[in-house]
């Protein structure tokens, strides 16, 4: 069976007619006769024809694309995200090109690039990790193709972004371990140019504070949060501060790699190291205890974020002023932290 795909230039071969006539033709054109429409939607139909949706939606200067970049797609939090996005992107009639930076700075300018000169309607990006040269977005701004952050963003008040409240977040979680009798808590952070990171250590620290604890270096350790980093920064915070009897991670996979120390060293979770995250991974309810952990509104933060975007594909950038849209994380509070066995009215258990 041939595998050849009919296409414009087979339909206007077969008919005698010039391949402008049949494009024509198959768009229902007014300058074309009944009777050629006819002839030409009946061999289409025939040969099986399909139109190459792409190459006309950019004729008339729309791909009917929106490109995502994400740092990766380990754990559950961007592929929730990226569900959010799809689903109402694909309401509104857009496909959706997903692209990965892999937390590599280089990788996400050629994964903008490469939408850019896709002619994508709209862009939608979290930041790497190791990000700190933002000026090949210019070429977006000069293009003025639609551009909004999400969870990771630009510091600044002329770009549109959805983000978590991280500083609340953090808050919460060292509060609630303060709650359960932990003094000595320790924290595993991320790279501190990075707002959610520095966020997230800023709730931290203020909770310490306003219990009047002090805030101590050897209880703090920055890493890029992989497993390996959590299971590094445990055993240095264990032989930096012995009395460490908590942990709140800028997100679970640092966690999971602390509890690993943590067990091995024969400690009891959470009675002699109680543990907190941040980002509500899948895994969190697979550990044993299952972990305690801050959600980030994924599927939501998806949908607002592409909402914003179409917002102003349709408006035109210039038109919608930039919007920064601030969600409320949400403690789920599960065994690795609860040692009173009570749950504060805000917090649930899953």
């Amino acid at each position: 069976m041939s595998t050849h795909r009919a296409s414009i230039s087979d339909l206007a071969a077969q008919l005698n007619l010039s391949v402008s006539t049949v494009s024509r033709a198959l768009s229902d054109h007014s300058r074309i006769s009944d009777a050629t429409k006819k002839r030409v939607w009946e061999l289409a139909r025939e040969l099986n024809y399909q139109p190459n949706q792409l190459a006309a939606a950019l004729r008339k200067g729309r791909s009917n694309t929106l490109g995502v970049v994400v740092p990766h797609i380990d754990g559950q939090f961007f592929a929730l995200v990226v569900k959010g996005i799809e689903t109402i992107a694909n309401k509104a009639g857009f496909n959706v090109m997903i692209c990965q930076s892999n937390e590599d700075a280089a990788q996400e300018q050629k994964n903008v690039e490469t939408l850019v000169n896709a002619q994508v309607d709209g862009i939608l990006l979290s930041l790497s990790l190791s990000t700190h040269d933002y000026r090949y977005l210019e070429e977006v701004r000069r293009r003025d193709i639609p551009l909004v952050f999400f969870d990771r963003a630009l510091e600044s008040t002329d770009v549109s972004a959805v983000v978590l409240d991280d500083y609340q977040g953090g808050y919460e979680a060292v509060c609630h371990l303060i709650e359960q009798g932990c003094r000595h808590i320790g924290h595993l952070g991320g790279p501190q140019h990075l707002n959610i990171c520095r966020n997230r250590y800023q709730g931290y620290a203020d909770a310490l504070r306003h219990h009047d604890i002090a805030v101590a270096a050897p209880l703090v350790h920055f890493c890029d949060l992989s497993i390996q980093d959590g299971r590094q920064g445990m055993e240095l915070l264990l032989s930096q501060a012995p009395q460490l009897d908590a942990v709140f991670s800028c997100n679970d996979l640092a966690l999971v790699g602390a509890m690993q120390v943590v067990k091995r060293r024969g400690l009891r979770i959470p009675q002699d190291v109680a543990l907190a995250g941040f980002s509500n991974e899948l895994f969190d309810s697979l550990t044993e205890p299952m972990l305690t952990s801050v959600d980030q509104r994924c599927e939501e933060m998806g949908r607002t974020a592409v909402e914003l975007l179409l917002e102003m594909i349709h408006l035109g950038p210039s038109k919608v002023e930039p919007r920064q849209v601030v969600l409320q994380p949400k403690l789920l509070v599960r065994e690795s932290s609860l040692r009173t066995g009570v749950l504060q009215p805000n917090q649930i258990t899953h």
